[in-house]
């Protein structure tokens, strides 16, 4: 296979550059998963975007993190798992909850949980859930809102997902210390 290409603000397409600039500016590097996106300005700016408007949802820092891990656990991302687990450390989510995620052990709250096993359904699914599921996650607390918010994670994170999983994207040196492999047994939502 021909190495998808890795780029900085020299070897960016134009419309690429600025985002760039952007990355290096808000994490003083250029995330690994930023430079391969760089090569279609498109799909860069559309998960830029995806990012802000999920993060501007009204789930809180503990939530944001169940969605974005389950899916990244789900669609064993080896770039994502161990790149949420740090943003989640930064977002001031507790250990307890980013590794119940990574090892797809139980949540703390039976609230969190409900969202993990929703999203997790929503993705081994395609959207076909159940009446069942999304009665359950109703009963634990959530909304119609926050249905159509968990598919906007799922948007972003399909972004992510799968040009990591394409590119096979080298896990940012930063987080290499968070490096994750999938259990042998998935868990059962």
């Amino acid at each position: 296979m021909t190495p998808f290409p890795s780029h900085d603000t020299d070897s960016a397409p134009e419309g690429s550059k600025a985002l760039l600039e952007g990355s290096l500016k808000a994490f003083g590097r250029y995330p690994g998963l930023h430079k391969v996106l760089a090569e279609s300005p498109q799909a860069f700016e559309a998960y830029q975007i995806l990012h802000r408007l999920f993060t501007e949802t009204e789930f809180d820092a503990d939530e944001l993190t169940v969605v974005w891990q389950s899916i990244n656990v789900e669609n064993e991302c080896h770039y994502c798992v161990p790149a949420h687990t740090g943003i989640a450390k930064m977002m001031k989510v507790s250990d307890e909850i980013s590794n119940a995620l990574r090892d797809e052990t139980p949540l703390p709250t039976e609230k969190l949980e409900a969202l993990r096993a929703f999203t997790v359904k929503m993705v081994r699914e395609r959207g076909f859930v159940s009446e069942e599921t999304l009665d359950a996650f109703f009963a634990a607390g959530y909304g119609h809102r926050a249905v159509l918010d968990v598919i906007l994670g799922m948007a972003q994170k399909t972004i992510s997902n799968y040009v990591n999983h394409v590119a096979e994207t080298p896990v940012d040196e930063v987080f290499k210390p968070l490096a994750w492999t999938r259990s042998e047994t998935p868990l059962e939502v």
